[in-house]
């Protein structure tokens, strides 16, 4: 079964697709995979999207437009599979996250826009879609999917091994090894480029939206007054099963922990050594995923029932 997989993740820049040939060989499912790409969203798109995301306010209307601009724009990604030698048998599209509902440790609800119909109607393949609300409504958080790959990855060795995902938001999937036969479990750590490309946002004025391949946050230092106040942040202390996305992690956040003479000091250093404030909100987003990489490893935590 040939299968084409599209997704748009937390940094809202681009559709990613892939497509992989499924075969069931006895009792193991062999997956090979036959092209991928990244089509960057268009600039208005991409401004829709950021527009809709919290803490923004929006309207029915608002929603229903970027629903069907996103569905098409998934279309026609997936209709572009010259790559892949010809038409999928089965779609699944993730969509756009645009509100994840988490109340304490509680997942209520998950909101992914782009509309399926438009693929199905314009590939005439069929299509699988909503992929995280039933995991939310059995209890569990409805992310992060990657796990699913991790585990069939890692699995079966006989060490502990755990996968660190990066991306807007940072998920780790821990597998636990041996024969005790212990379930893997996985959560959302916290930010990883979803500050950063916030921070590049602001300090630019708008013109990047996100520092490419580190340069400059390779040239900075770090303010260590910042970092403190972002790392006490209450959702690194929750245990697992937990989830977040841009509802916390955002620009008002990031300005609301930087005290004014920091935000002001951040300012003026930029406009002379914008590679200054870049390492600040690197050093303070993504070592968040890697302390709870080594707490959750060095924890015996096991996953509540209905862990997504």
């Amino acid at each position: 079964m040939k299968v084409l997989g599209i997704i748009s993740g937390t940094s809202s820049d681009a559709i990613e697709t892939a497509v992989a040939d499924l075969r069931l060989e006895d009792d193991a499912v062999v997956l090979r995979l036959q092209g991928s790409r990244s089509v960057p969203y268009d600039p208005g798109l991409r401004a829709a999207v950021a527009d809709a995301l919290p803490p923004a306010a929006t309207s029915a209307g608002e929603v229903c437009m970027l629903d069907t601009r996103l569905g098409r724009a998934f279309a026609e990604a997936a209709a572009e599979q010259e790559f892949c030698g010809g038409l999928a048998d089965l779609i699944v599209s993730h969509g756009q996250t645009t509100f994840h509902w988490v109340e304490g440790e509680k997942a209520l609800g998950t909101l992914q826009l782009g509309q399926p119909a438009w693929i199905a109607g314009r590939t005439g393949s069929p299509v699988v879609s909503d992929l995280r609300s039933r995991d939310v409504a059995e209890g569990g958080q409805g992310t992060p999917l990657a796990s699913i790959f991790d585990v069939l990855l890692l699995g079966g060795g006989e060490a502990t091994q755990a996968a660190l995902n990066l991306g807007g938001i940072a998920n780790l999937t821990v597998v636990p090894g041996g024969e005790a036969g212990e379930p893997a479990f996985a959560f959302d750590v916290g930010p990883a480029n979803a500050l950063v490309d916030a921070a590049v946002g602001y300090l630019t004025g708008g013109s990047e939206t996100c520092d490419h391949d580190g340069r400059r946050a390779a040239r900075g230092g770090i303010h260590d007054g910042l970092l403190r106040s972002l790392l006490a942040e209450p959702y690194y202390r929750l245990g697992p099963s937990k989830s977040t996305g841009k509802e916390l992690f955002n620009l008002p956040y990031l300005l609301e922990r930087s005290k004014p003479q920091v935000a002001k000091r951040l300012e003026l250093l930029c406009k002379h050594d914008n590679g200054w404030c870049r390492a600040a909100t690197r050093r303070l987003t993504v070592p968040s995923g890697l302390r709870g990489c080594v707490r959750r490893l060095s924890m015996t935590h096991s996953p509540p029932p209905g862990d997504g």
